[in-house]
């Protein structure tokens, strides 16, 4: 349709079919097998017909749906297509690396690709919208939805955020849906669903970058957040979404509140009812009321009311029309139904697709010398609750054959017959609670399970120890207040170095994780996150040396719980501690370094990198200038690898506190054994801007230090001048 053509359409709705386009609901209305993806009663009445909603959520599969939307388009009085919408977060069928892993491969083409399979996947099954990619920032590891972020920079979660987007919808067949706008990363206390305190400073030096970055790749749609920021619910925060999302960034595409959102203002404190609710929202900005009573109920009547003008109805409702018409919903309402979705769904290329990003995303966080496995002479015991584990696919995927999954179990067998397997341990300890108040059955005693992997550790000259949280100990509602391992599977790994010293510790987690432990009696430890469908083939890929890791940290991993929020990007003080060890009146814990167990970006490969000194064209820049910085890179191992060569910048002196280091630039390199590569970097002025004490977004005059290395703890540095156009 034309854009005259929606206009005249939107003339012809009643208020009452315009206000139902702004109305989702969950598909249970209308079909069964909805997953909900929020609390239940949060819809307390139905005043509105729901032959007029706009969007349904929570249901797939392209027979229901093309059925849900040829009863339903037949019904409305302007034969108005539904938004199917679904929370396809890392694959539909084909379960790719956690957001947070996929963040670690520090590749926007593999991110990019993995979009794009899952688009496939997702307009198969019917869908039209996926509530991805989650661009909040996170920087501390109690929070149960890092497992969804891509991790704590700036930079990297604004290339990320590009990438998915353009994966996503690259066909113009799926809507994506940025989230959660904005700063929902940071609540007090790692408590999700909490009150957030930033200044606008850090919110816009930190947190905004990844949410404008996917509105400058096109994004189509943005999902409000549920914390507050400057003590206003971000739903509600007429500022933050008209003149910063709008105005400022220039998004103009659908805004939807997160699940209950507009309703729950009322418990927060800011509204008295649903009505005032509904008034507040309408008049910040949001166009779709996710599943809550606001406007189902109380929007007509403050349209006629005269307490909200139609304008503001008119104006969402046409940005949904446009966003329907888009994906080509009026021409064609079925349009991307497959008769078979079956072909596309979990097939060869989609599985090599996702082996390869979840090998790419595994961080190798230590080595003594005992991986790569060898495949035929030594025996090797796999002991632990992941060994045999389907479970590995992550805490926001709902496939609908989790056995698609490739236990590490299923991949080792064909890769070795010196194996010995053992349970060893149950991933939760007994009562311990989850998000979903998950509960396994326990047929052995722990005390059975621990006896055999004892022996089977005892007969190996190498034991491979698979541990690690819950696949629903992270993500929404999964706040830990503790992040170590189950005691259960501590007794387990204390136990087996009793008998065999020779320990790799594969990790699986869907954030940080407190590995003191680990660390003191592992020689090995590899960290593979929840790798998703081909996990297990993927894994043992890289023990067995198949795969060399190249995977980064894009979070932290702190010493202890205390040290968190923790990230590289920190500030100076004016008592720094170099050291980390606090002796005096400096900075620090008196109990504890505030130095990280692994800093961001660190990840070893099975051969060794060395880098030259950085060296500059110039020592001085002016703003219409670049610098470009080189450094060499050799590879000095016996393994072809991948490196991932890292740029960061440091502003020596500004007129507000800078970090201690900014990544702004990675270069991936692939280099055979005695192979050198020049790597080069050009840095412009652009890249050294800050929001300045008069929250000017500006570049300042002074003295840069530039870094290049293997992680941000690197100290390979060189120095140049920024100078004024007048120097």
């Amino acid at each position: 349709m034309t854009i005259k053509e929606l206009e005249k359409l939107l003339s012809e709705m009643s208020l009452e079919e315009k206000v139902g386009q702004m109305v989702q609901r969950s598909a249970s209305v209308m079909a069964e097998g909805t997953i909900v993806t929020g609390p239940e009663g949060t819809v307390d009445s139905e005043e509105m017909s729901v032959g007029l909603i706009g969007s349904v959520l929570g249901k797939r599969g392209a027979g229901p749906l093309h059925k849900i939307q040829k009863e339903f388009v037949e019904k409305h009085p302007h034969h108005i297509p539904l938004l199917m919408m679904y929370d396809v977060i890392n694959g539909l069928e084909t379960i790719f690396p956690i957001p947070l892993a996929q963040g670690c491969t520090f590749s926007s083409q593999l991110v990019e690709e993995a979009a794009n399979i899952a688009m496939k996947e997702t307009v198969a099954a019917g869908v039209n919208v996926t509530f991805s990619p989650m661009l909040d920032l996170v920087r501390d590891a109690r929070w149960g939805r890092v497992v969804e972020s891509t991790g704590e920079d700036p930079w990297l979660n604004s290339q990320m955020a590009k990438a998915m987007v353009r994966g996503y919808q690259s066909k113009g067949k799926l809507a994506a849906c940025f989230k959660h706008f904005a700063a929902y990363g940071a609540p007090e206390g790692g408590r999700d669903y909490d009150n957030v305190e930033l200044s606008e400073r850090t919110l816009r030096e930190d947190y905004l970058p990844a949410y404008r970055a996917a509105v400058e790749e096109g994004c189509a749609m943005a999902m409000t957040s549920f914390n507050t920021w400057n003590r206003l619910p971000s739903t509600g925060n007429k500022w933050l979404l008209r003149k910063v999302l709008r105005d400022e960034m220039g998004f103009d595409g659908v805004l939807i509140s997160d699940f209950a959102a507009i309703d729950e203002m009322i418990r927060w404190g800011i509204v008295e009812d649903s009505r005032e609710a509904a008034k507040l929202a309408i008049k910040a900005g949001v166009d779709i009321d996710m599943h809550s009573n606001g406007y189902m109920n109380h929007l007509v009547r403050l349209v006629r009311e005269g307490e909200v003008d139609e304008s503001l109805v008119d104006e969402a409702v046409m940005r949904i029309l446009k966003l329907k018409n888009s994906l080509g919903l009026f021409e064609q309402a079925y349009a991307g139904f497959e008769e078979d979705e079956t072909a596309l769904l979990v097939c060869d290329a989609h599985r090599k697709k996702a082996c390869e990003v979840a090998t790419a995303s595994f961080v190798l966080l230590k080595n003594e010398g005992l991986l790569p496995l060898n495949k035929t002479e030594e025996t090797i015991a796999f002991i632990g609750p992941y060994v045999d584990n389907i479970n590995i696919y992550g805490t926001w995927s709902f496939p609908e054959k989790p056995k698609n999954t490739i236990t590490v179990k299923q991949a080792v067998m064909k890769k070795s017959q010196e194996v010995l397997f053992a349970k060893g341990a149950y991933v939760l300890d007994e009562g311990q609670n989850t998000r979903m108040q998950d509960t396994e059955e326990r047929p052995v005693s722990e005390e059975l399970l621990l006896r055999a992997a004892v022996e089977a550790a005892r007969k190996a000259d190498k034991v491979v120890l698979c541990l690690g949280e819950h696949r629903n100990q992270s993500g929404e509602g999964g706040s830990r207040a503790s992040i170590g391992l189950p005691e259960g599977q501590l007794k387990l790994l204390e136990k087996v170095s009793e008998v065999n010293a020779n320990i790799i510790s594969v990790i699986f987690s869907g954030r940080p994780l407190e590995l003191n432990k680990v660390e003191n009696l592992s020689k090995s430890i590899l960290m593979v996150w929840m790798p998703g469908t081909e996990g297990g083939n993927a894994i043992a890929n890289v023990l067995f040396g198949d795969v060399v890791p190249q995977g980064k940290l894009a979070m932290t991993l702190p010493r202890s719980v205390g040290q968190v929020p923790i990230y590289y990007g920190q500030f100076n003080t004016g008592r720094p501690n170099p050291t980390g060890i606090k002796i005096g009146f400096v900075h620090g814990y008196i109990d504890e370094s505030t130095r990280p167990l692994y800093p961001f970006g660190h990840g070893l490969s099975y051969t060794t990198f060395s880098y030259s000194p950085v060296v500059l064209s110039q020592k001085e820049m002016n703003k219409n200038g670049t610098i470009v910085a080189k450094v060499v890179v050799a590879n000095d191992g016996d393994y072809a690898g991948t490196e991932t060569v890292q740029l960061y910048l440091r502003d020596v002196k500004g007129s507000v506190i800078r970090p201690v280091k900014m990544l702004r630039g990675i270069e991936k390199i692939k280099l055979k054994p005695g192979e050198r590569q020049d790597v080069s970097f050009v840095i412009t002025e652009e890249m050294l801007r800050f929001y300045n004490a008069d929250m000017e977004y500006v570049s300042e005059p002074g003295l840069f230090h530039v870094f290049i290395g293997t992680s941000s703890d690197t100290d390979n540095m060189a120095e140049f001048l920024l100078v004024s156009e007048t120097e």
